[in-house]
């Protein structure tokens, strides 16, 4: 005997086969639920095999070394830095002020001519009754912008001018021997031991020193003689 037995639209029926076995339940939205739960499993499926099937990344490419710089090349760069503390002293006021480009010695910071109009005369000492040491004495003098002393005042040859000298003028005049009159290791001995050389850093009340410390000097002039005393390049006009 065969019956059904049927519920309301839209719900479970239940279905009796023969002999009052029943066969299950049936949902009438059964069909779509199965769908839409096997629709997003199919996506992951899909995903999960093209993340399978691309190419495994290539190695990196290595990043380029700095370029290297020569031996030479950083050798004649630090003698090169050294050079320039080297031109900062010797143009500095209490340096240049003694080796002026003319025959009138120059004074104060702003590097004017001397007063009273002082000349060089024959020997680097002044002319006769203008001599340098009538008030320039051996020691400095106690009170500020009086005149400075020390045991061997005098200018420096014309030709030691560091007045208006470029860089490479000036490091090129240095390495000449005959306008410093001196070689590159009689030069380091010169701006270490000199008295009136150090007086730059002891000039006396109302007057700058020197910067740059003696030693820092005199380190910078015996570097830049272990590089080759390089020169710079000609300035750009």
């Amino acid at each position: 005997m065969h019956r059904r037995f049927s519920r309301s639209p839209g719900s479970a029926s239940l279905v009796e086969g023969p002999r009052g076995r029943r066969d299950g339940f049936v949902s009438p939205g059964s069909g779509s639920l199965r769908a839409s739960v096997a629709l997003p499993l199919l996506a992951v499926g899909l995903l999960f095999a093209s993340a399978c099937t691309e190419p495994a990344p290539g190695p990196s490419r290595e990043e380029e070394p700095p370029a290297q710089v020569s031996g030479e090349d950083g050798a004649r760069a630090a003698g090169l830095r050294a050079y320039e503390t080297v031109y900062e002293v010797l143009t500095h006021p209490r340096c240049m002020n003694c080796h002026p480009t003319g025959d009138r010695p120059l004074q104060h910071d702003d590097s004017r001519p001397h007063d009273m109009n002082v000349q060089r005369g024959p020997d680097d000492r002044g002319r006769t009754g203008m001599r340098c040491v009538a008030c320039h004495q051996q020691t400095n003098n106690d009170l500020a912008h009086r005149p400075p002393g020390s045991s061997t005042w005098r200018l420096a040859p014309a030709e030691q001018a560091f007045q208006d000298r470029s860089p490479r003028q000036l490091a090129a005049q240095l390495l000449d021997p005959a306008k410093s009159h001196m070689n590159v290791d009689e030069l380091i001995e010169h701006v270490r031991d000199d008295a009136l050389v150090g007086w730059g850093w002891e000039p006396g009340p109302g007057r700058r020193p020197v910067p740059v410390s003696r030693d820092d000097f005199v380190a910078a002039f015996r570097a830049w003689s272990e590089a080759g005393n390089p020169i710079p390049a000609e300035e750009a006009q």
